[in-house]
């Protein structure tokens, strides 16, 4: 019975050729890699042109946003105090582009629900442009500026209210992106298991092909043999030896390129998932929050109107020096004094508008200040510190401390407010979603996107720790490994 079923395994071999019989061999192994590979390509192709579908319609509806925010509401508030007149305004020119806006996010829509957000942001946008119509009727009629200033704040509400159908529209794109970095990760998988396949499929046949040979060629093949095995294994560095048989050689060099075409394969694999993630993580950290630009632009403003000219300038350097550093050219790695810097613009704006409620102070090493840092790391947890711990405390006397030091080969950071504090409920919840690798409630984001950011970059474990008291306040802490030769950092020759 066993000698009928090694005949028939052995059939596709059967040749008066060593030779003919290896490349049958060689044939069959390459489909079963060919195969996983296509499929794979085919797959990876479509979830990446989606991925960068959702990406592209996140930040053109980022975009739009802060023209429905800022740029509708400053012109018609130009024509409203005498700036400009209504007919050498641009509010119409703002409304088309916005309409034209509207129309491709419908067409690269992810689903119909998003769809129907835009259909409703479109007819909001609607009942704005009826409003600037009917202004532009009170103007001509020179109606009482009372009654533009009322028909203003009508078209303030409504480009409020597109803005947060943007929001939304952005938040559900987001939820898609999420969906489909789960779909990479699962496909991977998929991924692996074909690898896997092929590893017991090339096993197989390598026996096989022993048992055809038999002892004319044993020891060649015995050294083929224990080479499959060490692949089953994982062992993806390990290479058949030469040999002298020439009938052999080919299916030698086979194996070894088969060897080195999973081993790639795996480790294309692995890279891609991290440029993918990385590439998130970059998307997140790039989406600017509105409602902060709104605030520094009405703070201005209002500095402007109290003819306070020199905290004008000073805001509006902080500002842009918030952004510049923000920007970076691009990079991810800056120096510790910039983004020391970069907290101190955002302070600087903060302070300027919470005035008395809040203080800070910021101690770091100056022998740090030329370390390569990780962009965009303190000043959530400065932001954080202040919308979710001094912004209610509803007195005065709010501090947030900005501390960083050298421990040996490590740095260590902490922001520390005198806050609200955290309940243990709460800061159990955190601390749960910070230890999970996916956070799909959304809780504590800020603080759970700085911490995936700091394992990702700096390869480590453990990230943020927090400590946190009702009525005493909060302390985010985390320590990073010093990195002395990364390439271009911005800011290390400034």
């Amino acid at each position: 019975m066993n000698n009928i079923l090694r005949r028939v395994l052995l059939h596709p071999f059967n040749s008066n050729s060593i030779r003919t019989m290896l490349k049958k061999s060689y044939i069959m192994i390459l489909v079963l890699i060919l195969i996983p590979s296509l499929l794979s390509i085919i797959i990876s192709t479509m979830i990446i042109n989606r991925y960068n579908r959702l990406i592209i319609n996140v930040e053109y509806a980022n975009s739009l946003n802060q023209i429905v925010k800022n740029d509708i509401n400053n012109e018609i508030w130009a024509v409203v105090s005498g700036k400009k007149d209504f007919k050498d305004g641009t509010q119409y020119e703002i409304i088309e582009k916005i309409y034209t806006g509207f129309d491709v996010l419908e067409r690269n829509a992810d689903s119909p629900k998003n769809g129907q957000l835009i259909e409703v942001a479109k007819r909001a946008m609607s009942t704005l442009e009826g409003y600037v119509d009917k202004l532009r009727l009170q103007i001509e009629a020179e109606s009482p500026v009372v009654e533009n200033e009322k028909l203003m704040e009508e078209i303030r509400g409504v480009s409020q209210l597109v803005c947060d159908v943007l929001q939304q529209f952005i938040y559900a794109e987001i939820q898609n992106i999420a969906e489909v970095n789960s779909s990479i990760i699962k496909t991977s998988k998929i991924i692996m298991f074909a690898d896997v396949f092929i590893f017991a499929a090339a096993v197989f046949l390598a026996i096989l092909t022993v048992n055809s040979v038999g002892f004319e060629i044993g020891n060649s093949l015995l050294n083929l043999k224990n080479v499959a095995e060490k692949i089953a294994e994982g062992d993806l560095t390990v290479r058949a030896p030469k040999t002298d048989i020439n009938e052999m050689r080919q299916l030698t060099s086979s194996l070894n390129i088969m060897a080195g075409k999973i081993s790639g394969l795996i480790e294309e694999n692995v890279e891609e998932q991290i440029k993918l993630q990385k590439s998130e993580m970059k998307a997140l950290q790039a989406q600017i929050n509105p409602h902060f630009l709104y605030n520094t632009f009405d703070t201005i403003v209002w500095l402007a109107e109290e003819e306070r000219t020199q905290d004008v300038i000073d805001i509006t350097m902080a500002f842009t020096n918030f952004f510049r550093i923000s920007l970076s050219d691009g990079m991810d790695w800056i120096t510790v004094a910039k983004e020391v810097e970069h907290v101190k613009s955002y302070l600087t704006i903060q302070k300027t508008r919470y005035s008395e409620m809040m203080d800070y102070e910021i101690d770091v090493d100056n022998n740090l200040y030329d370390v390569p840092f990780l962009k965009l790391t303190l000043q959530p947890l400065v932001e954080n510190s202040l919308y979710h711990g001094l912004k209610y405390r509803r007195n005065r006397g709010g501090k947030i401390i900005v501390h960083g030091f050298k421990e040996g080969d490590f740095m260590t950071f902490t922001v520390e407010d005198n806050g609200v504090g955290i309940t243990p409920e709460k800061l159990q919840e955190i601390d749960k979603a910070l230890a999970s690798d996916e956070n799909d409630e959304g809780v504590a984001f800020g603080l759970y996107n700085v911490d995936r950011r700091l394992k990702l970059f700096y390869n480590i474990e453990n990230g943020l720790v927090i400590e946190s008291k009702i009525g005493i306040g909060t302390k985010v802490k985390f320590s990073l490994p010093i990195k002395k030769e990364l390439q271009n950092v911005q800011g290390i020759c400034s």
